[in-house]
């Protein structure tokens, strides 16, 4: 099993409860971004630049992960591919996307989608909790030990 994050968007207190998970279990952990990403030194961390545009880290993503990797991602339509190609699904709030609930996370998206685009103001996500961040680093840490 290999870990890639979707890096442009994921919150740095995550990627930094990443680099300890990969350190301690000796999982591979791939970034991939359209910038410049700081990492620390490890066998096991890397990071991948792509050209700046619309999805093109999570083509990326999508082109290189193998059937049993987790993504790291809170973009819905990534998730939704990564299971369709038998991988996990994690965001960086801690919940996981399954087959059972990603087909409502997309019609959910796409009503908000059509929200916003006809003018209706609907805010942003909260900041992350102390909650959110151990929900991620206990189901980070389930997902890590079914796949040893």
């Amino acid at each position: 099993m290999k870990i890639w994050v979707d890096a442009d968007a994921c919150p740095v207190v995550i990627k930094e409860i990443l680099f300890r998970a990969a350190e301690r279990t000796q999982t591979p952990l791939t970034l991939v971004a359209n910038h410049a990403l700081r990492t620390p030194p490890s066998k096991y961390i890397r990071s991948i630049q792509v050209m700046p545009g619309f999805d093109v880290a999570d083509h990326e993503i999508v082109k290189r992960m193998e059937a049993g990797d987790l993504v790291i991602t809170g973009d819905i339509p990534l998730a939704s591919e990564v299971i369709d190609n038998d991988g996990e699904a994690l965001n960086p709030r801690g919940e996981r996307y399954t087959k059972e609930n990603i087909k409502q996370r997309l019609n959910m998206r796409d009503f908000m989608d059509t929200l916003r685009s006809s003018g209706v103001e609907t805010g942003g996500p909260s900041a992350l909790s102390q909650r959110e961040r151990k929900a991620f680093s206990d189901e980070l840490d389930k997902l890590l030990s079914q796949k040893k």
